[in-house]
């Protein structure tokens, strides 16, 4: 855990809105789970939508991890870090023609969840080896918009429609190598990653899957974002996996290998978002303190409805009010907190908003044309300054640049 005092130290540095990752953390995360999970053929693939940063790619990639990506871009991103395209699993979501093509000439495995994409897999490129996404029937998730299983979702294909697919991949002449399946994120609930690894397990016979070399049960393993949460005894839950598995590729007659696709619990709590706040408003009683970040920068508050750990780095022991944290963005929702207790903020003070490593950096944006944060990695108290935020001249020259300006 990075101390307040380094914290300080690297705003002080290199600006805020800073972005800090703690590269230590992220690796001990990553090898925990081959701790937890004792079973001898076990891949874990990084899910790098959690967070791109390149400097935490190279970091997994020099400790021989595997990735999961769900873009073309994801793939290429990877491709050009050097992860060779057996490390990597391609899960399609609604893509296009153009996209399969391009993603398919890397030769990177696609996990396809549609009836209608397998087909057009098949039909373009026959014999070739796939995964298969299914739909384990399974809702779990900490949001009802990161639920990704049920009858409701968008993601994979119905187990009812098993005969489809095997239709298809005969007609194709397809290998079904893997098959695969996810519930959600933020899964605190580990009798529901049972229930939907049984359920999928139920379906992986000999006779459906003859040609099986895996099975991927996702990802969406829970992490505490709140000082009080309840910790999940993950060495007990790795137990329990092995046990499972092990069972069923006795039946299977062959042993699998068996993946899981974390994202948010590798990097969650390793990130640290420091702000600075310049506006201290008092209306009618209520608090509000105005950062120099906003939506744009940690977007979960808004859209999911989330916590994230607030402290104040530079009055740390000051007397407590209520507040409400908002950012520099020009919508009413732009708000990291509401009615938040916090030690006293006053107008220049340093707040560091914590687990800030997985889907924030990711999911931000230049929204009102306001740049995204620099972003430092630390290993062994190593600094790497990875991102440097943009000036707002170079935000505008980069509007410019990608725009076609001729004729008007």
């Amino acid at each position: 855990m990075i101390s307040h005092q380094s914290l300080l130290d690297y705003a002080n540095k290199y600006g805020t809105p800073l972005y800090v990752y703690d590269g230590n953390q992220i690796l001990n995360r990553y090898k925990e789970l081959y701790e937890f999970i004792d079973y001898p053929k076990l891949k874990i693939l990084y899910a790098m939508k959690a967070n791109y940063n390149v400097g935490i790619l190279k970091l997994l990639k020099k400790n021989n991890a595997y990735l999961d990506t769900v873009s073309p871009g994801e793939v290429m991103l990877a491709l050009k870090l050097g992860f060779t395209k057996d490390e990597i699993l391609f899960t399609s979501n609604n893509i296009t023609d153009a996209e399969m093509n391009e993603v398919q000439e890397t030769g990177v495995l696609f996990n396809i969840g549609a009836i209608s994409s397998l087909e057009k897999y098949g039909k373009s490129f026959p014999g070739n080896n796939v995964c298969v996404r299914f739909n384990p029937d399974v809702y779990a998730g900490e949001n009802k918009y990161v639920q990704t299983a049920g009858a409701i979702t968008k993601f994979g294909i119905l187990m009812s429609d098993l005969d489809k697919v095997l239709e298809i991949a005969a007609k194709y002449k397809l290998k079904i190598v893997g098959i695969h399946e996810h519930t959600g994120s933020g899964i605190g609930q580990t009798e529901k990653v049972f229930e939907s690894m049984n359920n999928l397990l139920s379906i992986a016979t000999k006779e459906n899957f003859p040609d099986l070399e895996f099975i991927d049960f996702g990802g969406g393993l829970k992490v505490n974002y709140t000082p009080t949460a309840q910790h999940i005894d993950w060495k007990k839950f790795g137990e329990k996996v092995s046990e499972v598995f092990t069972e069923f590729c006795k039946n299977y007659g062959k042993e699998l290998y068996m993946y899981f696709e974390p994202g948010k619990f590798v990097v969650a709590e390793s990130g640290y978002l420091i702000i600075e706040v310049n506006t201290i408003k008092n209306n009618r009683g209520r608090l509000i303190a105005g950062t120099n970040s906003g939506f744009n920068h940690l977007i979960r508050p808004l859209l999911y409805g989330s916590y994230h750990h607030i402290e104040n780095l530079t009055n740390p022991n000051g007397k407590k009010y209520l507040y409400d944290v908002c950012g520099n963005i020009c919508e009413s929702g732009d708000c990291f907190a509401e009615q938040r207790e916090l030690p006293e903020i006053r107008e220049g003070d340093l707040l560091v908003i914590k687990t800030a490593g997985a889907y924030c950096y990711s999911m931000g944006s230049i929204y009102n044309l306001r740049s995204m944060p620099s972003e430092l990695l630390v290993i062994d108290d190593q600094e790497y300054l990875i991102t440097k935020k943009l000036s707002s001249s170079q935000i505008a020259d980069l509007i410019i640049q990608s725009s076609n300006l001729q004729g008007l």
